[in-house]
């Protein structure tokens, strides 16, 4: 952000960037684009945080006997939350400060029995995950990936269609020529979630006589490479994701179009951040955590004790007992920058936003001081003491920020994983990446702001 004596104004990252940094932006997309390419849904993202987590020196928290001032350490719950930490000087038990972000996104769920045969064709059903538009994920290459527990109980992992070598799924969109009744449908309406149904398979098994030729010979295909029977679908995660890397958009590449930008970017950039934080008065703490698209619930979501029990732990390890009050009052002593994305401006449908409050590709990290709809239902309100706080961390930093709603006040609205953690009596905010085209199956996202965010939650972990 850029200021003078009376007034504000949010100005372009790229302004504010030599040579050098400019370099540094660029490269820092290359090595995000490969972390995106690696983490197409929550497991396989945990799985790369904690590779990476590991190269940078983290050990598991489950392994060591006490923890002292530098230390760094990782905990991997049901392989879909992460916590990474830096130990800093205080104890734990005086409060930490917390970049918190969520690594499931929008997606097609496999149905517990969904593999069925219908026109010559082997199909998968499915149920769409968190907040999509259903007309956009037809007539498009997708990828599964999943986990299958097995009869035995054993698991095996599912990874098919990045690979240039692999098939891919899909799901048909009805031609123009036939599409005049699904054309008098409303746009919310035009796909049905029972009409997204994906192709796996056509060609038939057996002699022509046999029926289920299709779902056959899928079936066989998947015993011969995974072991499994129809049953495994039973005890199976298995998602459709859009098939094809992350890539670079426009002439000038300074944009990324992927799949899960929301809230992967946030992750991507809380992580960075802890790996550069060596040195700290408070401990620092990266948290990932699953569920957030769906209403944070279950033992995977933020409504959980999973951290709560991290947190626990770090504790005793340092005073040799830890009780719940101990707990509690930690987490009452901790900040947190809930790290979420941001509805960005899109030219293409400027009524939906107030500009004077929304975010803007290219101008640097976003404050979402509340979210929640409409006369703020569900949100987390920020208080004043903690946004000046956050807001003199930034510029004292030199981080280029700016403020953001999500939307015009009676046009929609949604919410994170803020409100969860504050009312642990905790000081949150959201700040994190402005999005184009949020729940799409490719999002994009600046590079600039990719490179601000860091440097702002780096600037936070380092705070007092």
């Amino acid at each position: 952000m850029q200021k003078n004596e009376l007034t504000v104004k949010y100005g372009l990252v790229w302004d504010a960037l030599d040579e050098a940094q400019r370099a540094e932006v660029m490269a820092m997309g290359e090595d995000y684009k490969a972390f995106m390419d690696a983490s197409k849904t929550e497991r396989v993202c945990a799985d790369e945080i904690v590779r990476r987590a590991k190269e940078a020196g983290f050990v598991d928290l489950n392994t060591v006997t006490e923890l002292k001032a530098g230390d760094k350490v990782y905990s991997l719950a049901r392989g879909k939350n992460v916590t990474l930490a830096v130990i800093g000087k205080e104890e734990v038990a005086k409060g930490v400060n917390i970049v918190g972000s969520h690594i499931d996104s929008p997606r097609l769920d496999l149905k517990q029995n969904p593999l069925y045969e219908d026109g010559g064709m082997a199909l998968i059903k499915t149920h769409y995950y968190g907040g999509v538009r259903k007309y956009q994920w037809v007539a498009l290459p997708l990828a599964l990936y999943g986990v299958v527990v097995l009869a035995d109980g054993s698991m095996v992992n599912v990874s098919v269609g990045d690979d240039e070598n692999d098939p891919v799924f899909y799901i048909s969109d009805l031609l123009p020529h036939l599409a005049a009744d699904q054309n008098k449908r409303t746009l919310a309406e035009g796909v049905a979630g029972e009409e997204l149904n994906a192709i796996v398979g056509t060609l038939p098994m057996g002699e022509e006589k046999e029926e289920v030729r299709f779902k056959k010979n899928v079936l066989k295909m998947l015993n011969e490479k995974y072991g499994m029977v129809e049953e495994d679908f039973v005890s199976a995660e298995l998602e459709l994701v859009p098939a094809g890397k992350a890539r670079d958009v426009g002439f000038d590449r300074g944009s990324i179009a992927a799949h899960g930008h929301d809230d992967r970017v946030c992750a991507y950039t809380s992580m960075q951040a802890l790996f550069e934080t060596t040195e700290c008065e408070k401990t620092a703490v990266a948290l990932f955590v699953d569920k957030e698209e769906v209403g944070s619930n279950g033992n995977t979501g933020m409504h959980s004790r999973y951290f709560a029990n991290v947190i626990g732990t770090m504790i005793e390890l340092q005073r040799g007992t830890c009780n719940g009050f101990d707990i509690d009052r930690a987490m009452a002593k901790s900040a947190l920058l809930s790290s979420d994305v941001a509805a960005a401006f899109d030219p293409n449908y400027p009524s939906v936003a107030d500009p004077r409050n929304t975010s803007y590709l290219g101008k640097g990290v976003t404050i979402v001081k509340y979210t929640g709809s409409r006369g703020k239902g569900g949100c987390n309100d920020a208080n004043a003491e903690f946004v000046g706080k956050v807001r003199k961390i930034m510029n004292d930093a030199g981080v280029i920020w700016q403020t953001s709603e999500l939307g015009k006040v009676d046009q929609g609205g949604g919410g994170t994983i803020a409100f969860i953690l504050a009312n642990a009596d905790m000081d949150v905010v959201d700040i994190g990446v402005p999005v184009l085209s949020m729940h799409a199956p490719f999002e994009v996202i600046s590079k600039a702001d990719l490179y601000m965010t860091a440097k702002a939650y780096k600037a936070f972990y380092l705070s007092k």
